[in-house]
């Protein structure tokens, strides 16, 4: 089945808990002490907000406000551009100095709200509580996640109430709560659920109710024992939630390898969550959903692990939306030394920089800095045919086939072996001791193939 389970006591003692896993993984160096013990702080707001108008999956959303606007922490700027798409919000007040295209993490130009700080924060009259969940309709929960700008935080962003409102003929009974934080040097999760456990809970409650489940999961990597701990304490009085302890393996929070790891499903080719009767949020998700319908405040920060060698203090921050990098990468301290490369997101699946000059997004968990020397560029050889990037990948894919066909520009042979399936986890790069550019070749087919479908479609 490619699913492993094991009962009982851990080697940490944690006692009650399944520990299950998946086929295929690797185990990278996590690298997570450099902030798994520090507590989120607020990160000091931006002096300029640069707010894009697309920070998620799915139709750019239109602007409301224009250059001279004044405007106030969660009014809504940015309109939804349709059904997969959500709005944006304000994160500072003041003054809209500019509507125009800016520099997005994603590498491109993205239409932005550039928004000057007045730095008295002053919060939308909007900005209210929307009641309890127990008072709460479903659909009410899920118009208030609409209105409330929220994505996915786990880095995809994905727009959630799209994914809470499955089709009809999709039956769906189990949400499950991601808190595995598989990626290297994150920790933004974990503290997440150290300090925001009653969020956490209540978040996971409302998406429950919001797709009338009466079964819930936290799944958590067993390398966070305190946060398995922390959310058995706190998940005591509802018998219809349950923890789950994951073997610390990478990529173990992957959305379909979770999935086969706690159900033993697996997600058809092509196919959704909701295809085998699940959901997957992720823990900062949850804890927006619940402020969401606690305060009333949009979408409009995120915790961020700002880490790595290459910064003098590493530390996890509580980030406005639209903050550049470069202030806070200046909040910790700087850089140790000169940077071999700057991440949005972990070293596994995060996206190099090549400019700081770009703000913090729905989807930024992180911003890795790597040294020189960690960022040096390995020695491609030839494949040498050894089938590691197989036995790693958690898709049960053919990597090396797959790669070969989209280098040679042969996409249609890469389409045959599935491409579309990679998630690009980069397992097969990790694991290959000829370097070669595996992950990144099959990530080219996949935009490939996708656009090639579009035009013929």
């Amino acid at each position: 089945m490619g699913r492993e389970v094991k009962r009982g006591k851990d080697d940490r003692g944690i006692m009650n808990v399944k520990t299950v896993t998946f086929k295929g993984g690797i185990h990278p160096k996590y690298n997570k002490e450099l902030t798994a013990a520090k507590p989120i702080r607020p990160a000091t707001l931006p002096q300029i907000a640069v707010i894009p108008l697309q920070q998620h999956v799915g139709a750019p959303c239109k602007p409301l406000v224009k250059a001279g606007d004044d405007v106030k922490v969660g009014q809504k700027i940015g309109e939804a551009g349709g059904f997969v798409s959500v709005p944006v919000h304000a994160s500072v007040s003041g003054k809209v100095t500019a509507v125009e295209p800016r520099l997005h993490p994603g590498g491109q130009q993205v239409m932005s709200v550039v928004i000057e700080s007045d730095g008295q924060d002053t919060v939308d009259e909007n900005v209210q509580s929307k009641g309890d969940i127990d008072k709460l309709s479903g659909k009410e929960i899920i118009d208030i996640i609409k209105e409330a700008g929220i994505a996915g935080l786990g880095g995809a962003a994905f727009p959630t109430h799209v994914k809470l409102s499955p089709p009809p003929d999709k039956k769906v009974d189990l949400v499950i709560i991601n808190g595995a934080e598989c990626e290297p040097y994150l920790t933004c999760d974990h503290r997440l659920m150290l300090e925001q456990t009653d969020d956490v809970v209540y978040g996971t409650r409302a998406i429950m109710k919001a797709l009338g489940v009466s079964k819930g999961i936290i799944a958590i990597e067993n390398n966070k024992p305190d946060a398995i701990a922390t959310m058995l304490e706190a998940t005591s009085s509802y018998a219809n939630i349950e923890v789950m302890a994951l073997k610390t393996k990478y990529p173990q929070g992957a959305e379909k390898q979770l999935i086969k790891a706690i159900t033993g499903k697996e997600v058809p080719s092509g196919g959704l969550p909701a295809d085998v009767g699940t959901v997957v949020d992720n823990v900062g998700t949850a804890v927006a959903i619940a402020m969401a319908i606690k305060t009333g405040m949009p979408l409009i920060e995120r915790a961020v692990t700002v880490t790595g060698r290459g910064i003098n203090e590493p530390a996890n921050l509580m980030v406005r939306i639209g903050t550049p990098f470069s202030e806070l990468i200046d909040e910790c301290g700087g850089f140790s030394d000169k940077p071999g490369k700057v991440i949005m997101g972990g070293p596994m699946m995060g996206i190099a920089q090549y400019s700081l000059d770009v703000p913090v997004i729905k989807g930024t968990s992180g911003i890795l800095v790597l040294t020189e020397e960690e960022a040096k560029p390995p020695q491609v050889q030839v494949c040498i045919r050894c089938a590691r990037c197989v036995e790693a990948c958690p898709a049960d894919l053919l990597p090396l086939y797959i790669s070969r066909y989209a280098l040679a520009g042969m996409y249609d042979k890469a389409e045959q072996y599935n491409a579309m399936d990679c998630i690009e986890c980069g397992c097969c790069s990790f694991e290959c001791p000829a370097k070669r550019p595996l992950v990144e070749s099959i990530r080219l087919a996949k935009r490939t193939i996708a656009a090639n479908r579009r035009k013929a479609g």
